[in-house]
Protein backbone atom coordinates (compact mmCIF):
# COMPACT_ATOMS: atom_id res chain seq x y z
CA UNK A 1 0.00 0.00 0.00
CA UNK A 2 1.55 3.24 -1.15
CA UNK A 3 0.93 6.17 1.16
CA UNK A 4 1.64 9.25 -0.88
CA UNK A 5 2.48 12.61 0.64
CA UNK A 6 2.92 15.92 -1.14
CA UNK A 7 4.93 18.85 0.18
CA UNK A 8 6.39 22.16 -0.92
CA UNK A 9 3.29 24.24 -1.42
CA UNK A 10 2.85 27.73 -0.06
CA UNK A 11 2.17 31.36 -0.82
CA UNK A 12 4.22 32.92 -3.59
CA UNK A 13 4.05 36.14 -5.57
CA UNK A 14 3.33 36.15 -9.29
CA UNK A 15 6.50 35.33 -11.16
CA UNK A 16 7.87 33.30 -8.27
CA UNK A 17 8.84 29.65 -8.08
CA UNK A 18 8.02 26.61 -5.99
CA UNK A 19 9.15 23.02 -6.06
CA UNK A 20 6.63 20.41 -5.02
CA UNK A 21 7.68 16.97 -3.87
CA UNK A 22 5.78 13.71 -3.95
CA UNK A 23 7.05 10.93 -1.72
CA UNK A 24 5.70 7.59 -0.63
CA UNK A 25 5.94 5.27 2.30
CA UNK A 26 5.03 1.62 2.25
CA UNK A 27 6.57 1.02 -1.13
CA UNK A 28 8.55 2.34 -4.03
CA UNK A 29 7.35 4.77 -6.67
CA UNK A 30 9.87 3.52 -9.18
CA UNK A 31 7.58 1.07 -10.97
CA UNK A 32 4.79 3.55 -11.59
CA UNK A 33 4.04 6.49 -13.75
CA UNK A 34 3.42 9.47 -11.50
CA UNK A 35 1.13 12.35 -12.26
CA UNK A 36 0.65 15.77 -10.74
CA UNK A 37 -2.90 17.10 -10.74
CA UNK A 38 -4.49 20.26 -9.44
CA UNK A 39 -7.91 21.45 -8.44
CA UNK A 40 -8.62 25.15 -8.36
CA UNK A 41 -11.58 26.53 -6.40
CA UNK A 42 -14.80 25.92 -8.28
CA UNK A 43 -13.08 23.96 -11.05
CA UNK A 44 -12.62 20.36 -12.02
CA UNK A 45 -9.41 18.52 -11.25
CA UNK A 46 -6.96 18.67 -14.14
CA UNK A 47 -3.78 16.86 -14.96
CA UNK A 48 -0.70 19.06 -14.90
CA UNK A 49 2.23 16.77 -15.66
CA UNK A 50 3.10 13.11 -15.80
CA UNK A 51 6.34 11.15 -15.81
CA UNK A 52 6.92 7.54 -16.77
CA UNK A 53 8.49 5.02 -14.42
CA UNK A 54 11.91 5.50 -15.99
CA UNK A 55 11.69 9.26 -16.24
CA UNK A 56 12.34 9.09 -19.97
CA UNK A 57 8.86 10.26 -20.93
CA UNK A 58 7.19 13.37 -19.59
CA UNK A 59 3.91 14.98 -20.50
CA UNK A 60 2.42 18.35 -19.70
CA UNK A 61 -0.79 20.21 -20.25
CA UNK A 62 -0.07 22.23 -23.33
CA UNK A 63 -0.07 26.00 -23.31
CA UNK A 64 -0.90 26.58 -19.69
CA UNK A 65 2.16 25.05 -17.99
CA UNK A 66 4.56 23.74 -20.58
CA UNK A 67 7.75 25.73 -20.47
CA UNK A 68 7.09 26.84 -16.89
CA UNK A 69 6.68 23.50 -15.06
CA UNK A 70 9.13 20.60 -15.05
CA UNK A 71 8.42 17.16 -13.69
CA UNK A 72 11.30 14.92 -12.64
CA UNK A 73 11.99 11.96 -10.42
CA UNK A 74 14.76 10.79 -8.13
CA UNK A 75 14.46 7.06 -7.57
CA UNK A 76 17.12 7.04 -4.88
CA UNK A 77 14.95 9.41 -2.85
CA UNK A 78 11.68 7.77 -3.89
CA UNK A 79 10.47 11.22 -4.86
CA UNK A 80 8.88 12.92 -7.83
CA UNK A 81 9.21 16.68 -8.15
CA UNK A 82 7.24 19.39 -9.86
CA UNK A 83 9.36 22.50 -10.39
CA UNK A 84 7.12 25.48 -11.05
CA UNK A 85 8.47 28.77 -12.36
CA UNK A 86 6.94 32.07 -13.39
CA UNK A 87 3.85 31.25 -11.39
CA UNK A 88 0.60 32.99 -12.23
CA UNK A 89 -2.52 33.61 -10.21
CA UNK A 90 -4.35 31.00 -12.27
CA UNK A 91 -1.92 28.37 -10.96
CA UNK A 92 -3.52 28.71 -7.53
CA UNK A 93 -4.89 25.30 -6.59
CA UNK A 94 -4.46 22.24 -4.42
CA UNK A 95 -1.82 20.11 -6.10
CA UNK A 96 -1.92 16.35 -5.67
CA UNK A 97 0.22 13.56 -6.99
CA UNK A 98 -0.81 10.07 -7.82
CA UNK A 99 0.68 6.77 -8.89
CA UNK A 100 -0.75 5.11 -11.95
CA UNK A 101 -1.18 1.35 -12.00
CA UNK A 102 0.97 1.29 -15.14
CA UNK A 103 4.61 2.24 -15.81
CA UNK A 104 3.64 4.71 -18.54
CA UNK A 105 1.38 7.73 -18.37
CA UNK A 106 -0.99 6.62 -21.07
CA UNK A 107 -3.11 8.57 -23.50
CA UNK A 108 -5.73 9.62 -20.95
CA UNK A 109 -3.47 10.62 -18.09
CA UNK A 110 -5.03 14.08 -17.81
CA UNK A 111 -8.28 12.39 -16.89
CA UNK A 112 -6.47 10.43 -14.19
CA UNK A 113 -7.31 7.14 -15.86
CA UNK A 114 -5.92 4.25 -13.80
CA UNK A 115 -4.33 6.49 -11.20
CA UNK A 116 -4.99 4.63 -8.00
CA UNK A 117 -2.96 6.04 -5.11
CA UNK A 118 -3.51 9.64 -4.14
CA UNK A 119 -2.03 12.02 -1.62
CA UNK A 120 -4.05 14.65 0.21
CA UNK A 121 -2.48 17.49 -1.70
CA UNK A 122 -0.56 20.66 -0.99
CA UNK A 123 -1.95 24.17 -1.40
CA UNK A 124 -0.27 26.54 -3.84
CA UNK A 125 -1.41 30.14 -3.68
CA UNK A 126 -0.08 32.71 -6.12
CA UNK A 127 -0.93 36.21 -4.99
CA UNK A 128 0.66 39.59 -4.50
Amino acid sequence: QLDIVESGGGLVQPGGSLRLACTASGGSLEYFAIGWFRRAPGKEREGVACISYSGDDTMYIEESVKGRFTISRDSAKNTVYLQMRNLKSEDTAVYSCSARSQPMCGTYWTAAKEFINWGLGTQVTVSS
